[in-house]
C-alpha cells in the first residue's frame, strides 16, 4: 500500500492516463504535477515554485527546436526536399514490378534507420534531420501505403538503440560520463570498455521490437488522405539549381556549426543567413520563416519545457528516492524480483521525467550498493542501472524520442502523437527491452 501512495508513482500513472484519454500532453503535465506535489504534502504555492523553476531549463531546449524549424522551413524553399520527394516518386510512377516495389520499400525503410541511428554518433544532431526529411517523405509514404506507426517506431529505435550499446556520439555521453560515471561514483569499479558488452542483449532486444514492428504489427498497407497531406505540406517549390546547390551549402553550413559549436541555435542561424545571402529567401521572408518554424516545431519545445516542471516537482517531493529505497528494501536476496524490480522502477521514473540521461543519476546511487549487496557481477550491474534508465525513453509522451517522430510524421495532421507514436514505441520497444534487460541482469 506505501508503494501504491507513492507521489512519483501516482503523477506518472495519472498523467499516461490523462494522455491516453486525449488531454493535450501540457494540461496532463501540470494536472500530474499537481497531484503528485498534493500527494507529497506539499502545498500550492510551493509546488508551483518548484514548477516554474524547472521551465528555465526547459526554455532553451524550446528555443533550439523553434530555430530548428526555421531553418527546416528554410531548407524546403531551397528545393532540396522537392528534389528529393519528386526522384522517389518518379521511380515509384515508372512501370514497376511488384517485387521492384517490394525491394523500394524496405531500401527506404534502412534508409531511414540508417539516417535515425547515425543522427546519434556519426551525424550526432539527434533529432534535427525528422522535421528537414520526413515531412517531404509523406506522400512517397502515402504511395507505398506504408502505415506511419512502422516508421515512428524506426525513427524511436534509431534515436535510442546507438547511445545504449555505441560509445560514440550521444552513446558516449550516456555510456562513458553518465552511466559508467554514476557507477563508480556509487563503489563499482567498473571501465568505459565494458559498457558495450554488457549493453549488447538489451540491444538486440530493441532490434527484436523494430522487427516486430516492421514485418509483423505494421506490415499490412495503410490508407491516408493524400489531398490532406498535399494541402498541410508546404506548397510545391520550383526547382532551380541556384536554390539546391545553396540548401546543400546551408545544410553542410549548419551541420559544421552544430558540430563544431556544439550550439543548435547558432548552425541554424547560418544555415537561414546562407540562404538570405543567396537571396533564396528575402530579409522580409525570414519573418514568416521563423514563424511557421516556431508553428512546425513550437509544440514539442512547449511540452519540453512542461516536462522539465513537471520533473522539478517530482525531485522536490523527494519521492523519486523513496520509491527506489521502498522497492530495494523489501526484496531481500531474490535476485530474479530484485532485478525485475529495478528495471520497473526505472520505467516509471523515466516515464514521467521523459530523459533517460537524467535518470540514471538518480537511481544509480541507490542501485549499485544493492546489486554489490546481491552479489550482481559489474556487467550486470552496468546493464540493470542503463537498461532501468533507457526504459521508458520510447513511449513517454515528454520524450524527445517520440516527441521528435511525432513533429515530422504528423506534418498534415494525419499522426496522432499517443495512439500512433506513444502507445506504439511503448509496446515495441519497452516490454522487449524490459525482458532482454532481466535475461542481461541474470546471464552475465
Amino acid at each position: 500500500m506505501e508503494l501504491l501512495k507513492n507521489p512519483v508513482l501516482i503523477s506518472v500513472a495519472l498523467l499516461l492516463i490523462l494522455s491516453v484519454i486525449r488531454l493535450n500532453v501540457v494540461f496532463s503535465l501540470i494536472i500530474a504535477a499537481m497531484v503528485g506535489g498534493i500527494a507529497a504534502g506539499m502545498n500550492g504555492p510551493d509546488i508551483m515554485a518548484a514548477f516554474s523553476s524547472g521551465l528555465k531549463g526547459g526554455a532553451n531546449i524550446a528555443f533550439n527546436y523553434a530555430m530548428l524549424g526555421a531553418f527546416s522551413i528554410a531548407i524546403s524553399r531551397s528545393g532540396v526536399t522537392e528534389l528529393l520527394a519528386r526522384e522517389l516518386f518518379r521511380f515509384i510512377g515508372r512501370e514497376v514490378t511488384p517485387k521492384q516495389l517490394f525491394r523500394f520499400k524496405y531500401l527506404l525503410l534502412l534508409i531511414l534507420t540508417l539516417a535515425a541511428v547515425s543522427s546519434q554518433n556519426v551525424i550526432p544532431i539527434h533529432i534535427a534531420f525528422i522535421p528537414i526529411l520526413i515531412p517531404p517523405l509523406l506522400p512517397v509514404f502515402e504511395r507505398l501505403k506504408l502505415d506511419r506507426r512502422m516508421v515512428a517506431c524506426i525513427l524511436t529505435f534509431g534515436l535510442i538503440t546507438p547511445y545504449m550499446v555505441l560509445p560514440a556520439g550521444f552513446g558516449r555521453i550516456y555510456l562513458n560520463e553518465i552511466l559508467i560515471g554514476g557507477l563508480n561514483g556509487n563503489g563499482l569499479k567498473v571501465t568505459s570498455a565494458m559498457a558495450p558488452k554488457a549493453m549488447l542483449i538489451p540491444a538486440l532486444g530493441m532490434v527484436a521490437g523494430l522487427l516486430i514492428a516492421i514485418f509483423f504489427s505494421y506490415r499490412k498497407p495503410r490508407e491516408y488522405n493524400v489531398e490532406k497531406t498535399l494541402q498541410k505540406i508546404d506548397e510545391p517549390v520550383e526547382i532551380k539549381p541556384r536554390k539546391v546547390i545553396a540548401g546543400f551549402i546551408a545544410i553542410a553550413v549548419g551541420l559544421a556549426g552544430q558540430l563544431w559549436l556544439d550550439s543548435l541555435v547558432i548552425a541554424s542561424l547560418l544555415g537561414i543567413l546562407v540562404f538570405v545571402l543567396a537571396r533564396v529567401i528575402s530579409l522580409q521572408d525570414t519573418q514568416d520563416v521563423f514563424t511557421r518554424g516556431v508553428y512546425m516545431m513550437g509544440g514539442i519545445g512547449i511540452i519540453m519545457i512542461a516536462a522539465a516542471g513537471f520533473a522539478s516537482v517530482m525531485k522536490a517531493t523527494g519521492s523519486v528516492e523513496s520509491l527506489v529505497k521502498l522497492v530495494s528494501g523489501g526484496i531481500g536476496d531474490q535476485r530474479g524480483l530484485a532485478v525485475f524490480l529495478m528495471l520497473l522502477i526505472g520505467l516509471i521514473i523515466t516515464m514521467g521525467i521523459g530523459s533517460s540521461f537524467s535518470t540514471v543519476p538518480l537511481i544509480a546511487a541507490i542501485y549499485t550498493p544493492l546489486c554489490i549487496k546481491l552479489g550482481i557481477s559489474p556487467l550486470a550491474t552496468i546493464a540493470i542501472v542503463g537498461v532501468a534508465g533507457a526504459l521508458g525513453d520510447a513511449g513517454s509522451p515528454v520524450s524527445e524520442s517520440v516527441l521528435g517522430p511525432t513533429a515530422g510524421l504528423n506534418a498534415d495532421g494525419q499522426h496522432d502523437h499517443i495512439y500512433d507514436s506513444t502507445l506504439p514505441t511503448f509496446i515495441h520497444f519497452n516490454i522487449p527491452l524490459l525482458i532482454a534487460g532481466w535475461i542481461a541482469g541474470m546471464v552475465l
